[in-house]
């Protein structure tokens, strides 16, 4: 279960790291349109996050999960695919769509790495 939790976290990194950097690649272009690998990342951020919330107990059975941290962090992403899904078909992403897909995913680092 180990291996399972270590993949599914090496996963869950490279898709977070997926969405930011997909979204930061349409800071200069003009006209913004929101990438579909945006969505996949969020999924798969999504799917890496219930295996490892799913492995933990076997995995680390020396440390509890923080199960608030968990369910905010659930809800940021969960928001981000709602906001994905509706803009992914328009042909220009709005600014403020743009800087809220970006903000949210900063933030759901920024309580993966602070929030204990």
């Amino acid at each position: 279960m180990k291996t399972i939790f270590t993949i599914a976290f090496i996963l869950h990194m490279l898709a977070i790291i997926g969405i930011l950097s997909l979204l930061l690649h349409q800071a200069f272009k003009s006209p913004r349109k929101l990438s579909g690998g945006v969505l996949h990342s969020a999924l798969t951020a999504l799917v890496a996050g219930v295996v490892m919330v799913g492995t933990w107990t076997t995995a680390k059975p020396d440390e509890e999960l923080n199960h608030t941290k968990i369910g905010v962090k659930l809800l940021i992403v969960l928001v981000i695919l709602i906001i994905g899904y509706a803009n992914v078909k328009k042909p220009e992403l709005k600014k403020n769509t743009w800087l809220t897909l970006i903000g949210l995913t900063v933030l759901n680092i920024i309580i993966a790495t602070s929030w204990k």
